[in-house]
């Protein structure tokens, strides 16, 4: 009797539990379904073990190994066996006390595990696994092949920086120079979270590009900052991950869609294609991002994810190429506190798996607060506190500045920073100099100044603190020669060939843009034009010489619209992709080529669909040319007239990187072009006849003309209809000129960014 109670209660438990996961709104994937049936039988076996006198736990062991055989990926077992575990109750639990046992099992359902594949497993998995053999792989149950998937050990990084400073010149009547950072010196070992905290414009974001390798301008930047002893080099872009405080993201991409090309551009050669997809899959499922894999990121114009799945979205870009050190830049700005919490456990995770965390923080709540192992305190660009988070609120208070009234820690350090001490205790030294100074620097309520305040702190920490964390600082590490000799390989190593990089990112482009390309707004303002076009020029007669010069307005029209059209679309391309351009290209994730012609050649097959849409309506409602050739020689027409004028919206785009400039450009040269393209203007003047040249309007109109008009005339409007192989070599020209000109602004645009 006793032993079927246990069983049956075994059961029960086992079911509430998977109950209350289902509840509180983790969605069950189908390995989990899998799961659950797997653990059933094992613990029912093991409770019959302990009823007859032998082991009093559930046979841990024996449901792990056979869980080891459903995951479809390592880091996707490896959070199966965490969630298994949290059911795996001794029989002491189940008699005595099953509400308890099941209040336990609930809440260790909620822990967030961050040990896929590539990462360091934590000493409890480590115990666990030891018993398995190399035969326990996890194995494709209906493929029936094992999947190994290659991932190369994390590398750990001690990050040091001594009396790092940085000036902003700024050139105007005079030059000045303006300070951002005044001696700033602190570390971060792996398994640590060095949170950097400070006021609005006190240098946070600075300090982390700097710490990143995205500020080494020497005339500029001050100190020293070491990688396991050895100075930044390029091998470290792909050791180091940086999440930047705006969401960086494409919004028509769903979230699979953002991290799988992440991962196939960004993780090395070593691994294949499908390796990639699988490493992305373990991070959506490591992040929680499953409910939400196939969902649009999303933008200011299009619907997609929440605030903080779109933040995890961001930080799963980084984390996907196993970083050893990963910096952030604010990653709870605008999310609220519970989904702030989330985010530092997260990172906190990250940090236990072997990963040296740096983040910037603006104001955390008090629980965020203590999830950090060491904290950073800036005020005007320097240092107030360095050390040990908990140990904060110590030191101030040693110095004689403790909170009148109890407050969050973090809000009482950042009042510090400011130098608000309206409830604070201020020190007697801080008013023995208020009393000793003019009464200017006091305020209303007789406190001192923010100036005075700031003064304190600054040469509180110099003679107090400084001097003893610079010696630390300066006994090297016991660091491996071989993990120095990586660190300072000057060699650059991209995760994919220029081919593949090609591939992928004409892919994306496609995925990316066709939106934009085949929305109903802008297919119903060509159709729009066409139908209007169709009416004014209804069946028109070109046996007259009035009807022929009627037909040929159409033509330049159609010159005109073609070559205004794909201008001022292709403006945009680089000016609104800078952002991601200047994100993507830090980390090394493509070249500059690759991404320029899989960006130009992506919006060619969506730039032919509108012309053929335009043209079928166009083309039979006025009367034209009623042949296969000459409509084909038309659509060929105006497709080198597409091509050519976004070649010169590129080339604007990319000069100036900026959307009013270029319009503003835009706009002068389209017109100039139009104005010289051979219909208004007959007799145009020698000097500046050129224009025409240069103009893809004449050309295109020229060429249109003969194809519609050489079985009638030799001439149209004085113009001499030749075989047009002119016209056609000046198109070509036109279409490869504008693109090396957008190419190499493009290149010097980039080079002066970084």
């Amino acid at each position: 009797m006793i032993k079927d109670q246990l069983e049956r209660g075994s059961f029960f438990l086992i079911m509430d539990t998977t109950s209350t996961y289902h509840n509180l709104g983790l969605g069950r994937t189908r390995s989990e379904q899998l799961e659950t049936s797997i653990v059933r039988t094992p613990s029912q076996a093991s409770l019959s073990e302990a009823s007859d006198g032998g082991s009093t736990t559930l046979a841990r062991k024996t449901s792990l190994g056979k869980l080891r055989s459903v995951g479809a990926s390592p880091g996707r077992s490896r959070t199966h066996i965490r969630k298994t575990r949290s059911v795996q109750l001794n029989l002491a639990e189940l008699s005595g006390g099953a509400g308890a046992a099941l209040s336990r099992a609930s809440s260790g359902s909620l822990g967030f595990s961050f040990s896929f594949t590539g990462f360091t497993v934590p000493p409890e998995d480590i115990a666990d696994s030891q018993a398995f053999s190399d035969e326990d792989i996890p194995e494709d149950i209906e493929a029936g092949v094992t999947k190994k998937v290659h991932m190369e050990p994390t590398l750990p990084i001690h990050l040091k920086f001594t009396d790092v400073t940085y000036k902003v010149i700024i050139k105007k009547v005079r030059t000045v120079e303006k300070d951002i950072l005044n001696g700033i010196t602190g570390s971060a070992s792996p398994g640590e979270v060095l949170a950097l905290m400070g006021p609005s414009g006190s240098g946070k974001t600075t300090l982390l590009n700097l710490l990143g390798g995205r500020l080494r301008d020497p005339l500029t930047t001050g100190g020293s900052i070491f990688y396991n002893d050895q100075p930044y080099s390029k091998s470290l872009k792909r050791r180091i991950g940086y999440v930047t405080q705006d969401d960086v993201l494409f919004p028509h991409l769903t979230v699979r869609e953002t991290l799988t090309y992440a991962a196939l551009l960004r993780l090395p050669k070593t691994l294949s294609k499908q390796e990639k997809e699988e490493r992305a899959m373990d991070v959506i499922c490591e992040l929680g991002l499953e409910r939400c894999q196939d969902t649009m990121i999303g933008g200011s114009f299009v619907r997609g994810v929440s605030g903080g799945e779109r933040k995890r979205v961001c930080i799963g870009n980084e984390i996907i190429i196993n970083p050893s050190l990963l910096l952030l830049d604010e990653p709870t700005s605008g999310l609220d506190s519970t989904t702030a919490l989330r985010i530092v456990q997260m990172l906190h995770d990250i940090a236990e798996a072997g990963k040296t965390v740096v983040t910037t923080i603006h104001q955390p709540s008090s629980r965020l607060f203590h999830k950090f192992d060491k904290l950073i305190l800036l005020g005007k660009g320097s240092l107030l506190y360095y050390g040990k988070a908990s140990e904060a609120m110590d030191y101030f208070s040693s110095i004689g500045c403790s909170p009148l009234i109890a407050m969050n820690p973090a809000e009482f350090l950042l009042d510090l920073a400011n130098g608000n001490v309206n409830d604070v205790s201020v020190p007697s030294e801080l008013e023995d100099k208020v009393e000793m100074g003019n009464l200017e620097t006091q305020t209303r309520k007789g406190k001192p100044s923010p100036a005075f305040v700031h003064e304190y702190l600054v040469e509180a920490y110099d003679t107090r603190v400084a001097d003893k964390e610079k010696k630390k600082l300066m006994v090297p590490d016991r660091i491996d020669e071989d993990l120095k000799a990586q660190l300072a390989s000057p060699k650059r190593e991209w995760g994919a060939s220029w081919w593949q990089q090609f591939s992928i990112l004409f892919q994306r482009g496609l995925k990316e843009r066709r939106h934009d390309y085949l929305s109903w707004l802008r297919i119903t303002q060509v159709i729009s034009t066409a139908i209007i076009l169709g009416l004014l020029w209804w069946q028109s007669d070109t046996s007259t010489p009035k009807g022929l010069q009627d037909q040929s307005g159409l033509l330049f029209f159609m010159a005109v619209f073609w070559g205004f059209f794909p201008v001022f679309t292709a403006i945009f391309t680089f000016p609104q992709e800078r952002a991601m351009l200047n994100k993507e290209r830090a980390v090394d994730m493509y070249r500059l080529s690759a991404y320029f012609i899989a960006r130009t050649t992506s919006d060619l097959p969506l730039d032919l669909f509108l012309p053929v849409l335009f043209l079928l309506v166009v083309y039979f409602m006025t009367g034209l040319r009623l042949s296969v050739g000459p409509f084909f020689l038309t659509m060929l027409t105006l497709f080198l007239s597409i091509v050519a004028a976004q070649g010169l919206g590129l080339a604007i785009g990319a000069t100036l990187m900026d959307v009013k400039k270029a319009t503003t450009l835009a706009s002068v040269a389209v017109m100039t072009f139009m104005l010289a393209g051979g219909f208004f203007v007959k007799k145009v003047p020698a000097f500046i006849s050129w224009i025409r040249y240069v103009s893809f309007n004449y050309h295109t109109y020229r060429l249109l003309i003969k194809v519609q008009y050489d079985h009638i005339t030799p001439s149209v409007h004085g113009m001499e209809l030749d075989s047009g192989l002119t016209e056609v070599t000046a198109m070509v020209t036109m279409v490869i000129g504008y693109r090396l000109l957008a190419y190499l602004s493009l290149r010097r645009n980039m080079l002066h960014s970084a």
